[in-house]
């Protein structure tokens, strides 16, 4: 489990980014397995949840989730309601009620809260999300809802690093059509690849709607075996399905 410094500030809201340890599921997904989506037993990410909203001091039934699909697709959650997963990439709420879960194998999870308004919320930021306005979406939803996002407070969760993470001249070119700018995030490793610096560039785009308390944990999913769940990893080690880690976020008053 991994704290930021940033978020512990504020004792309005608590929160974790959890590793894969110390969870009960076993083989592939040991241990703390979150993964609604993966093809491990459902009794085992049952209880692996449980251990996580335990931590929370709650009922696993108010631990919100998402069914995350690299969108650019945000949700206000407003009320105390029996949730199944929510169709999006990102969650805002001012409910002390619940907590937001993002789960991730390589993609950056992102926590954050807004001190004004006392607004908390989460991001999944997978390579296509960030891209396509995820953040930036987040970021205008918040402001809707009557936030500031020069108040926020945001936490960058491990993810993999631009050493780890190798691309071909494609994925380098929907960047570089997109932005001419985005090629600072690249570094050519041969004539055919780049190494892509996705903390980096998810940093860039809060930065440029005038957040400026940022923190990172600085953790390579895909490096960390023992550690942390990557889809990149499982890829390589051909691996026919992966796990995914928790970071979750709760205000913890009204």
């Amino acid at each position: 489990m991994f704290y930021s410094k940033s978020l512990k500030k504020n004792s309005n809201f608590k929160h974790c980014f959890f590793s894969r340890n110390n969870g009960i599921s076993k083989g592939i997904y040991e241990s703390l397995n979150c993964g609604l989506g993966s093809k491990d037993q459902k009794s085992n990410i049952k209880k692996n949840l449980d251990i996580v909203a335990k931590k929370f001091d709650m009922d696993s039934k108010l631990l919100v989730l998402m069914n995350q699909t690299h969108s650019n697709k945000v949700v206000l959650i407003e009320d105390n309601i029996s949730l199944k997963r929510i169709n999006s990439d990102a969650m805002l709420t001012k409910n002390s009620s619940i907590a937001l879960g993002v789960l991730t194998a390589d993609c950056a999870p992102i926590l954050f809260f807004e001190q004004k308004e006392q607004i908390a919320g989460c991001i999944h930021a997978g390579w296509k999300g960030a891209i396509n306005g995820v953040i930036e979406n987040t970021l205008m939803k918040l402001r809707e809802i009557g936030g500031n996002p020069e108040e926020l407070v945001v936490c960058i969760g491990p993810c993999i690093s631009k050493q780890s993470y190798e691309v071909k001249e494609d994925f380098y070119s929907i960047f570089k059509n997109k932005f001419k700018e985005n090629d600072s995030f690249f570094t050519r490793k041969d004539k055919k690849t780049f190494n892509f610096d996705l903390r980096g560039f998810v940093n860039k785009k809060f930065k440029n709607f005038g957040v400026s308390e940022i923190d990172n944990i600085l953790i390579d999913t895909f490096a960390t075996k023992n550690e942390y769940f990557s889809h990149r990893r499982a890829k390589k080690l051909k691996e026919n399905d992966y796990g995914r880690c928790i970071s979750v976020i709760k205000k913890i008053t009204s």
